[in-house]
């Protein structure tokens, strides 16, 4: 199962039976509004605080994901989630509210694949018959924790990046239909040095490349295995450098594979700066866009690297740079 030092590679391969995405009212003008499940009219959805509005955000897609395959929260054994808010508490109060056995994960804006790895690793471990993996970001709670409070109206560099209000899930079971998860590449944490909160895609790049090469590397296979190669939410920037990475590094991906998550999401006359970000960019797109685009026939492998920045507002106080990862997942039809 183990291939190399940091590849799993699932000989049972998991399927994902269902997927569910949810948006808010910015995703719902955006560029795949269709390819979600539920678009809230609303930043509050009728909550009194929109960290409260998160939870719920990701309850629903949790929930719909379950319904669509005909199952109740009780068949479920496992939920593993991560959000961007202290100690997670977007996933562990949802978790409250679900009441299925709860396994958080913080890998920042990477934990929709994190947490795909490993629902598809109890799976194909027998450990468990049916794991949900989800993740969830707010725009206005993540302003509110790491830049400043939405309310200030403070000015953004053309480098910032738009924080997704959405929620991705996905259920994964030991058999079924539906598109299987046949590996996953475990990243490490990079550190370039680079300390701006507000540059995330230039941050995150080169951790992304470091995936990507050792993912093809301990796989001894290239990008023309993959129909489409999608990192999670580098945006304009940090896709140009991460192309560019690549390129210097002799692993050319033709830019009609390659793309982004958080390039996909909006459209191009809605105010984002370089793209989309946040731990719902590439769940959404993901349990959403690609899925579904899958199921019609469209693609048949698609690898989905998703990207995390490590840092907190504390490390950012304190002058800390910003450590990054990124994890691999391969998807099947």
């Amino acid at each position: 199962m183990l291939k190399g030092k940091q590849t799993w590679i699932f000989d049972s391969k998991p399927t994902i039976i269902s997927s569910a995405a949810v948006g808010g009212p910015f995703e719902a003008k955006g560029a795949i509004a269709e390819d979600f499940d539920v678009l809230n009219e609303d930043l509050w959805l009728g909550q009194d605080s929109f960290e409260k509005a998160e939870k719920m955000l990701l309850e629903q897609a949790c929930e719909t994901a379950i319904n669509k395959a005909n199952l109740k929260k009780e068949d479920v054994h496992f939920f593993i989630s991560g959000d961007l808010m202290n100690q997670i508490i977007s996933s562990s109060f949802a978790a409250r509210d679900l009441g299925i056995p709860f396994l958080g994960v913080f890998g920042a804006c990477s934990s929709a694949m994190e947490g795909l790895a490993l629902a598809s690793l109890l799976v194909d471990s027998g450990a468990a018959n049916y794991v949900i993996a989800a993740a969830s970001s707010h725009n206005v709670t993540a302003e509110k924790q790491f830049r400043y409070p939405t309310e200030y109206g403070a000015q953004k560099p053309p480098t910032a990046q738009w924080t997704v209000t959405g929620a991705g899930a996905g259920l994964v079971a030991k058999q079924g239909n539906g598109p299987k998860v046949t590996a996953a590449t475990i990243g490490k944490v990079v550190d370039m040095g680079i300390s701006d909160p507000f540059n995330m895609g230039g941050a995150m790049a080169p951790a992304a490349v470091d995936t990507i090469e050792t993912h093809f590397r301990e796989l001894g296979m290239g990008p023309s295995y993959y129909d489409l190669i999608a990192t999670g939410d580098l945006g304009r920037i940090g896709h140009r450098i991460a192309a560019d990475l690549l390129d210097k590094h002799g692993l050319k991906i033709p830019s009609e594979i390659f793309t982004d998550c958080g390039l996909l999401i909006y459209k191009e006359d809605q105010p984002v700066f370089a793209g989309a970000s946040g731990c719902g960019c590439s769940a959404t797109v993901t349990y959403g866009h690609f899925l579904k685009r899958m199921k019609k026939g469209e693609l048949k492998r698609i690898l989905v690297i998703a990207t995390g920045a490590l840092l907190s507002p504390l490390s950012y106080q304190q002058k800390e740079s910003i450590p990054c990862i990124a994890h691999a997942v391969s998807i099947e039809m």
